[in-house]
Order: C-alpha cells, then structure tokens, then sequence
C-alpha cells in the first residue's frame, strides 16, 4: 500500500509515482534534468559532450527519466532532441510541498501538545 498526501479540499491523495522520484534519485541523471532545465531542448550529442558517462549509458538515463514521465525525445533528421516535461516536475514539487505542509502542521500540534503541560 502506498501513502499519498490528501489534497486541500479533500480532493482526494494527490499521487506522484515512486518511479518519478527513483529516476530523480541519479546523480547523472539530476545532472541531465539540470542541463535540459536550463538550456532547453539538447541533442543527444550536446548531452554527452560534458558527460563523465559513455553515450550509451547517457541515452539509458534519458529512457529512465522519460519512463518516468520527466522527459520526452523527438527526431529531427538524424538526431534526437531530448526535452523535459515540466508538468512531471511541477507535479512531483507539489507533492513534496503538500508533505511539508503535513509535516508543519503535526509539529504544531505537537508543540502545542507541549506547551499545555
């Protein structure tokens, strides 16, 4: 059983995919989810030009974060345009401040539980 964090209004658990947040667990791959985020759509061959990893282990990261839902590749000619998916990471932000806001709100009742002693 899986644990989710219920949404305000009681809309219901918000669920963010564990393997959404596996494939961000990467040292590599938080390191291609920073170069996409921040120069855009990259070729393959712009991805692996800094890389400490061999092209193939670069493009299997890509599948991992877009088996995740974090990126998405197109074809132009010969070569493959990797990009991300910003909504995937909007989602997984919004989880993890819905957690926090839980976590906030038991250590006040725990510091108010405290305080009436």
């Amino acid at each position: 059983m899986s644990w989710a964090p219920a949404r305000e209004g009681g809309a219901g658990p918000m669920v963010v995919p564990a393997p959404l947040f596996a494939a961000l667990g990467d040292e590599t791959r938080l390191h291609l989810v920073a170069r996409l985020s921040s120069e855009g759509p990259l070729s393959i061959t712009r991805l692996t030009s800094d890389a400490t990893v061999t092209r193939q282990a670069v493009t299997k990261h890509l599948r991992v974060l877009a088996e995740a839902g974090l990126t998405r590749s197109t074809h132009v000619g010969r070569e493959t345009i990797w990009e991300l998916e910003p909504q995937s990471l909007q989602a997984a932000g919004a989880y993890l401040h819905e957690i926090s806001a839980q976590w906030d709100q038991a250590l006040a009742r725990l510091k108010a539980l405290v305080e009436q002693d």
